[in-house]
C-alpha cells in the first residue's frame, strides 16, 4: 500500500508522550492515596453505563505499589520507547488520538467477557503503539528480557504470543491479556487505515 499517509490533522509536535506520562504519575499518586478514585476511575463492565468516562479514565490509572508500582514503571518506559519516536514520525495530535482510540477499543475488549473484573492501566494502548512503531520502524533493534536483541516486528510477535498463551490459559492472573491483544488488533488497524502501511509486510520482512 507504500506510504500513503490520510493526513486529517496537521503535523504538530507538542510532547504529547510526555503530558500522558506526567498526568498518569499525578493519577497514580492520587488514586493510590484514595483508593475510591482508583475505583471511580477503573473501567469495569458492570457499572459501564452510570461511569460513561471509565473507558478512558482507566488508561491513567495504574495497581498500587509502594513509592512506584511496577505496573506503571513498565507501562511508561514502554509508552517512552515507543511512543516518542511514533509521535515524531506522526504529529502529537494524531498520536493522541491512536493512544486515546486505541486504549478505548483495548478496554471494551478486556471487559467483553461474562465476568470481567475490572481493568487498570495504559497496557493496551502501549501495545497498540508497539505495532505502530514496529510498523513505521520494521529494522528497528529492541532487546528483549534485557538480553534477546530482535527487529521491532519479531518482538512484538513475541509479546503477542505470550499474551494469546496466557489469555488462553488463564496464568498470570491480574493482567488482562486481552486489553494486549485488543491494543495489538487496534494498532495494527490504525497502521493500515490511517498510515496506509500494511503492518503485515513490515511483520514478513526479513
Amino acid at each position: 500500500m507504500g506510504d500513503r499517509r490520510l493526513r486529517l490533522l496537521p503535523y504538530r509536535y507538542y510532547h504529547a508522550t510526555t503530558a500522558i506520562i506526567v498526568v498518569s504519575v499525578i493519577a497514580f499518586f492520587i488514586a493510590s492515596s484514595d483508593r475510591s478514585v482508583l475505583a471511580s476511575l477503573a473501567l469495569q463492565r458492570a457499572v459501564l453505563g452510570e461511569r460513561l468516562w471509565t473507558p478512558l479514565t482507566y488508561l491513567f490509572v495504574h495497581a498500587p505499589g509502594g513509592l512506584f508500582s511496577t505496573h506503571l514503571l513498565v507501562n511508561m518506559l514502554g509508552l517512552y520507547w515507543f511512543g516518542t519516536p511514533v509521535e515524531r514520525s506522526v504529529g502529537s495530535s494524531e498520536f493522541l488520538w491512536l493512544y486515546l482510540g486505541a486504549g478505548v477499543a483495548a478496554g471494551l475488549v478486556a471487559i467483553a467477557p461474562a465476568g470481567a473484573t475490572a481493568v487498570i492501566g495504559a497496557s493496551g494502548a502501549v501495545f497498540a503503539v508497539m505495532v505502530v512503531f514496529a510498523t513505521l520502524f520494521p529494522d528497528a533493534r529492541i532487546t528483549l528480557f534485557f538480553f534477546l536483541p530482535l527487529r521491532a516486528p519479531v518482538a512484538v510477535l513475541v509479546f503477542a504470543a505470550i499474551s494469546v498463551v496466557f489469555s488462553l490459559s488463564g496464568g498470570l492472573s491480574g493482567i488482562s491479556h486481552l486489553a494486549h491483544l485488543g491494543g495489538l488488533v487496534a494498532g495494527g488497524l490504525y497502521s493500515y487505515l490511517r498510515l496506509g502501511r500494511n503492518p503485515v509486510d513490515a511483520f514478513l520482512r526479513r
